[in-house]
């Protein structure tokens, strides 16, 4: 099923994958690309559970659009711990314009595919996307 705005199908694995980390937290996070010649969204990285937020930004290239999928583990001012999904569409500048629209028109009918985001993040450069600012909207 592509969709008719991008033309871009979602590979069962992205949705098998994001099930996976959500439900049984068996990934710390999930890298997806679009495979322009299969013309389809497909996993690219997972990250085990032990990886760190450096393991996973250093996982995202710097010249290439992606999306990704971060199981953000936190602690409230109440002293609970909790998680939250985040959605990460990556878009740096240096990435060519083609890359840009291709994801930017396929994003939304990804995520609706991957049903359980919690948090979406837009980032064009790292510190659009560091710790702090997923501190700042776990909350």
């Amino acid at each position: 099923m592509a969709n008719a705005a991008s033309g871009m199908a979602v590979n069962d694995d992205c949705k098998l994958k994001f099930l996976e980390l959500k439900a049984k937290r068996t990934y710390r996070f999930v890298i997806f690309k679009i495979d322009e010649k299969q013309k389809e969204i497909v996993v690219e990285k997972v990250g085990e559970p032990s990886s760190s937020y450096e393991d996973f930004a250093a996982s995202l290239p710097t010249d290439e659009c992606r999306y990704s999928i971060y199981d953000f583990d936190f602690v409230t001012e109440e002293n609970c711990q909790k998680s939250k999904i985040f959605f990460i569409a990556w878009s740096p500048d240096s990435s060519r314009v083609r890359s840009k629209m291709l994801y930017a028109s396929s994003k939304d009918r990804f995520k609706r595919e991957l049903d359980g985001i919690q948090v979406e993040l837009q980032a064009t450069d790292p510190t659009e996307m560091g710790l702090d600012v997923f501190r700042s909207r776990a909350n």
